[in-house]
């Protein structure tokens, strides 16, 4: 019952990890059409952002409100890259659905190598929090307590993502314009805004699950948002395009689904049946989890 117990929440944290890089990801794909594989970039970003600050930006550090400012400035770091990116390099391209994959793709690679030329190719230790590497018994299983912050991350980004869409006037404009964008361009809206605004929810929440993955994992690496981008587009294609609260239950079924499987068959079977769940899923309910059916 222990290691039932002890699965599921280290399920439940790499779910929250999944859920952190899928749920920016799956809203710019909703509102905006962009199928942005640079998005593991700010990951990367906001993970190496956070191992610098946290030994060399005055204040910060690897233990209590120091460490809550490094993650803050890795963040931030996420944000301002993603905003740039969709600035620059998006921004003329909406539309041109080939010259976006091609331009994200070449910025996705291009990233890992300017990471690796900066900080090398080797993965780093990262300064967590000694707590982090503390269990903490549940139900008489010893939990780490680094997978119990992704959990309490992710509800907390889950949370403040609904308020957002619900009850602002910008969440209203990007809801509406995942479902119907021309609707809201002919109502004189300009949705540009909402892109960028969008693309930088998107990188602040890629930026803190590559900080607090960091910390899950002990280390930082140029290619670990390459790695989790992968899981993250498995995510939002079951989870339904543009879905937040799909995303949420997608990452949920991924996560333990890989647990589970990977511990009580061979390694890397976890990974096999997480393709096989999304090709049942294409298969059975092409729009996702929580997404709609498309009409002519």
């Amino acid at each position: 019952m222990n290691t039932v117990i002890l699965l599921t929440l280290t399920g439940l944290g790499l779910a929250a990890l999944y859920f952190l890089v899928a749920s920016g990801l799956s809203l710019v794909f909703g509102l905006a059409d962009v199928l942005n594989f640079a998005h593991g970039l700010f990951l990367g970003v906001g993970a190496y952002a956070t191992w610098w600050a946290a030994g060399n930006l005055p204040g910060a550090g690897p233990d209590g409100f120091g460490f809550v400012l490094a993650v803050a400035f890795g963040v931030l770091a996420g944000v301002l890259v993603a905003v740039l990116v969709e600035l620059v390099l998006i921004r003329p391209l909406y539309s041109r659905t080939i010259e976006q994959v091609l331009v994200t793709v070449g910025l996705s690679l291009a990233g890992v190598a300017l990471l690796q030329a900066t900080w090398g190719a080797d993965a780093r230790p990262f300064p967590r929090p000694s707590w982090t590497r503390d269990v903490t018994s549940i139900l008489g299983a010893n939990v780490p307590n680094a997978g119990l912050l992704l959990i309490v991350a992710a509800v907390l980004v889950l949370g403040a993502l609904l308020a957002f869409l619900r009850w602002t006037r910008y969440g209203l404009i990007i809801r509406a314009g995942v479902e119907n964008r021309e609707m809201v361009t002919a109502l004189g809206i300009d949705v540009r805004k909402a892109f960028t605004l969008v693309f930088a929810i998107g990188g602040a929440a890629a930026a803190l699950a590559g900080a607090l993955g960091a910390v899950y994992f002990g280390n930082v690496s140029p290619g670990q948002g390459g790695s989790l981008l992968i899981f993250a587009f498995i995510v939002v294609v079951i989870g339904g395009m543009g879905s937040v609260v799909g995303c949420a239950y997608a990452a949920v079924a991924v996560g333990l689904l890989q647990q589970f499987v990977n511990y009580y068959g061979t390694s890397g079977l976890g990974d096999l049946c997480v393709v096989g769940l999304l090709a049942v899923v294409l298969l059975l309910r092409p729009q996702g989890l929580a997404g709609k059916v498309a009409t002519a």
